[in-house]
């Protein structure tokens, strides 16, 4: 049987790209290396009674013209917010909350002047998140390698993107160039003096960035993060109710609903290429499957260094795409407990809006600054930066009754670890850190530790196909980003081989569970089909 289009990974962006391709009429099939749809979006249970998220753990930046489109409440997602946004639990015994109504009376207790100066940061803030918005549904101009008609669409493109700056303003449009090139830790030092509300908002700038918060660019990291939305309400983060699995689930559903076919247990070797198109796929089973239209929801450095033939690649695109930065810095961890932790800084064991929230154990950019360098040096940070979430304080569906799950979103370690050691013979080492780090917070922490799932780098790119352990199949930074991810010339999804496009986190607008590389490639692929 020859499809119209074949998607290589059934993570988010691939259902999206494929359930938008099935909507076109296309005859299009789904292709997963594991043997459940999700990807990094999947919810499993990892000791008897406890289920939770297994490596993407909260959500707010999903798109909504992606859920209105695919109708994903129809198909079983119901996404709650948190109670509270953030916890910052203190060394001093003190802590910050951050919420809607909460935060400016929060900062005050450390800084009137942060707290006045608060509103003037989220309304710049909130614009910059607005413009990122817009840019995020666009495709990046290109350059162009066609006749007139290409010409014509890049510079159309190149006119929208520049409408969007020019609606910013003078002011705006400074405000861009500086959040794309500056520091998040010397863009919070212009706006606050307190240490805890500057951890709070850069804690953002080194999510899945392996990198010091003083680091240029990191300021965009920052608002990558912050251009989210949970059921209308801007800048929230939530809980799909039956974790991360929830999503990829409904958004399988809608695909199927538009005819997608989907097949598990197909990890793809090579996409087959004949004439300098790509017609197809081989597993490594050895099966051949046909298709006018391949798009590959994979990082683009696994894509061309594993699935495609070297021969058919030019020597500078070889060269570019082997310098692709992957890693992220993750140690990823989900735990089982018999309690919830009960902080020093604001003590009891009963659900509280604070158990609800995203619980971050970082007290200054300083620590998180310290923990980059450790880890650069040691392989991992004594003193780690660790994001706690407690997911069946929303969902009760998720642990049995009086017990409880938790995500823990752990940074710095290093993708490679230094001198030849391997994270297999020190996996469980940094673990314990990482529970030891929490306990030092919440005393009943490290007792109340029934079970744990742990996921090194080396874990997360076995399992879910991450290189370096890299969340967003790419570092977020200048050199890739817009115009350049994955690289100056295809930023439009398409792949330098006909017939073959990329539709995963490593294009337009990067990682996070957004659905928009999936929704942006499926566009493209579908205006050349038309053509």
């Amino acid at each position: 049987m020859i499809y119209d289009a074949i998607v290589i990974g059934g993570g988010h962006n691939g259902l999206v790209c494929a359930a938008y391709l099935g909507a076109a009429g296309l005859k299009t099939l789904v292709l997963e290396a594991r043997d459940k749809i999700g990807g990094c979006a999947v919810t499993e249970e990892f000791y008897p009674g406890f289920r939770n998220s297994q490596a993407a753990y909260t959500v707010s930046l999903l798109n909504p013209k992606i859920i209105r489109d695919l109708d994903l409440p129809r198909h079983g997602l119901n996404i709650v917010p948190r109670k509270l946004g953030n916890f910052l639990p203190l060394e001093d015994g003190r802590y910050l909350k951050i919420g809607a109504g909460r935060t400016k009376s929060e900062v005050a207790k450390f800084s009137v002047r942060d707290a006045e100066r608060l509103d003037g940061y989220s309304s710049r803030l909130d614009r910059l998140a607005d413009f990122l918005r817009a840019v995020a549904l666009e495709t990046p101009p290109n350059l162009p390698t066609g006749g007139a008609l290409d010409w014509l669409r890049q510079l159309t493109r190149a006119g929208q993107f520049a409408n969007l700056l020019r609606k910013l303003g003078l002011e705006g449009e400074r405000d861009v160039l500086e959040i794309f090139t500056n520091s998040a830790g010397d863009y919070l030092d212009h706006w606050f003096e307190s240490a805890p509300i500057k951890a709070a908002f850069g804690f953002d700038a080194i999510v899945g960035n392996y990198q010091s918060p003083y680091a240029p660019g990191s300021a965009y990291v920052l608002l990558h993060h912050c251009f989210g939305e949970v059921n209308g309400a801007k800048g929230q983060w939530g809980h799909a109710i039956g974790g991360m699995g929830a999503i990829t689930e409904a958004m399988a559903k809608a695909a199927q609903r538009r005819g997608v076919e989907i097949r598990t247990s197909r990890a793809v070797r090579e996409v087959l290429i004949e004439n300098g198109r790509a017609i197809g796929v081989e597993t490594v089973s050895g099966e051949i499957f046909r298709a006018k239209i391949v798009a590959a929801n994979v990082n683009p450095k696994l894509l061309y260094r594993d699935l495609v033939r070297q021969d058919a690649l030019s020597g500078d695109f070889k060269d570019r795409i082997a310098r692709w930065r992957c890693g992220s810095g993750t140690f990823r961890m989900n735990v089982a407990l018999s309690e919830l932790p009960d902080f020093s800084a604001l003590p009891g064991r009963a659900v509280a809006e604070h158990h609800t929230a995203g619980i971050i154990i970082a007290p200054s950019l300083r620590y998180m600054e310290e923990a980059y360098f450790d880890a650069r040096r040691c392989g991992w940070s004594q003193k780690p930066v660790v994001e706690m979430l407690i997911p069946s304080t929303l969902d009760a569906s998720l642990a049995p009754r009086g017990a409880h799950v938790a995500s823990l979103f752990c940074q710095h370690v290093a993708p490679v670890l230094p001198d030849g050691q391997s994270w297999d013979d020190r996996r469980e080492a940094v673990a314990d850190l990482m529970i030891a780090t929490v306990d030092a917070y919440a005393p009943n922490f490290k007792a109340s530790v029934i079970a744990r799932q742990v996921f090194s780098p080396l874990d997360l790119e076995r399992t879910f196909g991450l290189v370096g352990g890299d969340i967003f199949h790419g570092a977020l930074d200048l050199g890739q980003l817009f115009v350049a991810r994955p690289m100056l010339g295809h930023a439009d999804y398409r792949a330098p081989i006909a017939g073959l496009y990329m539709c995963g986190a490593g294009t337009h607008p990067g990682g996070g569970v957004t659905g928009l590389p999936g929704h942006n490639a499926a566009r493209e692929i579908l205006r050349d089909w038309r053509h």
